[in-house]
This record gives C-alpha cells, sequence and structure tokens, in this order.
C-alpha cells in the first residue's frame, strides 16, 4: 500500500489493475471500466490493493514477536475520545482472541502500530479521496511505516450502524497491520468491500489466516465465527427467498443474498445487513411488484418495502395488514403474477391470492398447492415468474411450471439459476 507511483502511468498499466481487481470480484475480466466493475469501484472499501502482486510486500509479513504495541496519534471530532479508544482496542481484541497476540498501548514515541486520522494526501503518498470510497488503510507488519494505520477523516465515523462504524473497519485494518491480505469470502472481515454486522466480525476464512501466521491462542476463548457464505454450487444448496428487483434476480440464502445481473458471468454475493442493516439475517419470501417500482421482503411476521436498494419509509408492516388470518406467522413464499396482476403468497401447503390493484386479498382462498399446481410438491420455499413460467424452488429443486397449461415442464437443480 505505500510506495511513490509515477503520475504517468500507462495505459497497458491501468488495463492490467483493472483486470486483476475484476478477477478479484470475479467480474467479467474486460480491463475496461464497465458498469459492473464501476459499481464495485463505488462501493466504500478498504484501499490496500487487491493483489499481492503489485504491491512491495514480501509474502507472509509478519511480527516476530507477540507482544505488539500501539498508539493512537490523534482522534476524529466524530466520536468521544473514549468510544475511539474502546474500538481500536475492541478490534484488536478480535484477533487477540484467536492468537497468541497481546497488544500493548503506548502513550508516546514509537509504537508498532501508530493509529492515525488525516485527509486527503496525510503524508505517505498514498492519499484519501475524500467522503466514501477509499475509508482506511494499513501497512503489513515492519520497521518504519509498517503496521501504521490510517483512518479517513472526511468519512463519518461512528460507534453504530448510521455511517462507517469504526470498530469494524479498524478490526479489518488492523487485521492487515498484522499480516493479514484481503479475503475474496464475502462473509469475512477480511473481504475488501465495508458490510456492517453485528457479533463477533471473523469468520472461519479469517481465524485460519491470521493462525497460519501466529498460531492459535495458548488459552482459547469461546468463539462462535461468522457463517461462511453458502456455495453457490453445492448440489444440496436450497434457497430462503428469490424476487427479481429492476431486471436483475436478487436470490436469499441464510444471511447472504445473490445478485444476479444479466450482464455478469458470476452472480455477486453480499451480506444482507451490509446493503440493509435492519432486515433481519434471514428472509422467508420476496416478490417485485415492478407497477409500484417496490420489493416486499418478508421475515416473520413482518415485511419490509424496498424501492431500488433504498427502505421505503412506513415500514416494517405485519402481514396480517394484508388481510392474512393471525394463525399465520410465516410466509414461505411470494410471487407476483405481471399478467394478471396478483400476488400469490404460499404458507405452508395451501397458497392465498392478493389482489394489488384493490389492496386486498381475493376471496376463496387459502387454496391447496397440491390442487391448483398439479406435479409440484405441496411446499414451496421461493417462487419467481417469468414470461408466462412460475419457477418453484423446494429443498435442492426446482420446478418449471407452465401457468396457461397448469403442468410442471421440467425439474432442475435448484442452483442451475446460479450458473451451475
Amino acid at each position: 500500500s505505500t510506495g511513490l507511483r509515477s503520475r504517468h502511468t500507462s495505459s497497458n498499466d491501468f488495463k492490467t489493475k483493472i483486470k486483476e481487481m475484476q478477477r478479484f470480484f470475479k467480474l467479467k475480466v474486460t480491463g475496461k471500466v464497465d458498469e459492473a466493475t464501476l459499481d464495485v469501484m463505488k462501493k466504500p472499501r478498504c484501499g490496500v490493493p487487491e493483489v499481492r502482486g503489485y504491491s512491495h510486500f514480501p509474502r507472509d509479513l509478519k511480527w516476530g514477536k507477540n507482544n505488539v504495541t500501539f498508539r493512537i496519534l490523534n482522534y476524529t471530532p466524530d466520536l468521544v475520545k473514549s468510544d475511539v479508544d474502546r474500538a481500536i482496542r475492541r478490534a484488536l481484541n478480535v484477533w487477540s482472541d484467536v492468537t497468541p497476540l497481546t497488544f500493548h498501548k503506548l502513550h508516546e514515541g514509537n509504537a508498532d502500530i501508530m493509529i492515525s486520522f488525516g485527509t486527503k494526501e496525510h503524508g505517505d503518498y498514498n492519499p484519501f479521496d475524500g467522503p466514501n470510497g477509499l475509508l482506511a488503510h494499513a501497512y503489513p507488519p515492519g520497521p518504519g511505516i509498517g503496521g501504521d494505520t490510517h483512518f479517513d477523516e472526511e468519512e463519518h465515523w461512528t460507534k453504530d450502524s448510521s455511517m462507517y462504524n469504526l470498530f469494524i473497519v479498524a478490526a479489518h485494518e488492523l487485521g492487515h497491520a498484522l499480516g493479514m491480505s484481503h479475503s475474496s469470502d464475502p462473509g469475512a472481515l477480511m473481504y475488501p468491500i465495508y458490510s456492517y454486522t453485528t457479533g463477533y466480525p471473523l469468520s472461519e476464512d479469517d481465524i485460519e489466516g491470521i493462525q497460519d501466521l501466529y498460531g492459535p491462542n495458548p488459552n482459547p476463548k469461546k468463539i462462535k465465527p461468522k457463517p461462511d457464505a453458502p456455495t453457490k454450487c453445492d448440489p444440496m444448496l436450497s434457497f430462503d427467498a428469490v424476487t427479481e428487483l429492476r431486471g436483475e434476480t436478487i436470490i436469499f440464502k441464510d444471511s447472504f443474498y445473490w445478485r444476479l445481473h444479466p450482464q455478469m458471468v458470476e452472480p455477486e454475493q453480499t451480506l444482507i445487513k451490509s446493503t440493509w442493516p435492519s432486515i433481519p439475517n434471514k428472509v422467508d419470501a420476496a416478490y417485485e411488484n415492478p407497477e409500484k417500482d417496490l420489493v416486499i421482503i418478508f421475515s416473520g411476521i413482518r415485511m419490509w418495502a424496498l424501492n431500488g436498494y433504498n427502505l421505503v419509509e412506513g415500514y416494517p408492516k405485519y402481514i396480517h395488514k394484508l388481510g392474512l388470518p393471525k394463525s399465520i406467522r410465516k410466509i414461505d413464499a411470494a410471487v407476483h403474477i405481471r399478467d394478471t396482476g396478483k400476488t400469490l403468497l404460499f404458507t405452508e401447503e395451501d397458497y392465498w391470492s392478493f389482489d394489488e390493484a384493490a389492496g386486498k386479498l381475493d376471496t376463496g382462498y387459502p387454496r391447496s398447492i397440491e390442487t391448483d399446481f398439479p406435479g409440484m410438491d405441496d411446499e414451496v420455499d421461493a417462487a419467481v415468474y417469468h414470461y408466462g413460467f412460475l419457477y418453484f424452488f423446494h429443498e435442492h429443486l426446482q420446478y418449471e411450471y407452465s401457468y396457461t397449461s397448469k403442468k410442471v415442464i421440467r425439474i432442475l437443480r435448484a442452483n442451475s439459476i446460479l450458473n451451475c
């Protein structure tokens, strides 16, 4: 993350960097800054370069001792001083919990890890870029600038999820200061794009990485690592919910979702909480109402509305507002049928029809899934509608069902939708 770079980098050089970044984020490798690449570049992220090859660090740098010193040189006006101290201490504890490392705070002189807040060019020829974009960067272990960790003062630092959470960003950056490089697992703390989560921030991937460098903690603590991201090509993969969103497909599974974009080869996987901090970690059902440009997300007895990726005011609401009886405690799947203006809501072995224009449930429901969708399982995990076909997901299978001829056309693996 250091070293003077000449201002006149050749376009070839630039193309190579773009390709490396596209490879890392599993985008189509074009060497051009296309929409998907721009999208990733705009996300709030860590400023340590993606590819080990183009930084000047030898591999596997680490501190040659287990007692590492740190010093906080200055403070952000966004937070009370004690909150900054607490965030940094908690961030260091995340790593000392799983290793033999201990951290000792200095109030003067030279520490291994010097922590500071700065703006634009802040003394290391590696300038910040104003609000958003790059949030922070850190140097791997070593003398001098090695281990030093810098935060962009032009960000708004918080101790909650409202803007950038200092504890989360510090835990990620201090990972670099201890010798960790970026992970390509979107569930890992060392993934380069910021996402707010609660609970213990390390995943199995992070823990393996740091223990490769320093070994385990001789007095192990009880730790529940963040769940690993579900693997898209696991043949037994099942889904929680599937919906369209302005021409993309969003697939929910555990605390993650995949985003399928017609122009992207690889589905992009993200933590639900990093996009929508107020939505629960488990989504039961979701559907898009294209007329109103809304996506409705169900979890338990509540529902949220999104307009694009933004939450709509006035939610969550109770699902019973739709007219469902109080005995219904969750919706298994929901799908909007464009041609009829109806939304089908599946609950266990039954389903309901909701008239979007009238804003109420149709009479004569619930009806049995088995009766009305012959050839289908009697329960549904997720459903989506495309050009006259309903796609029902149940466990690891996907049923392609013709709405007009009322029959199952073919049965596929659920994750064939993810190009598996």
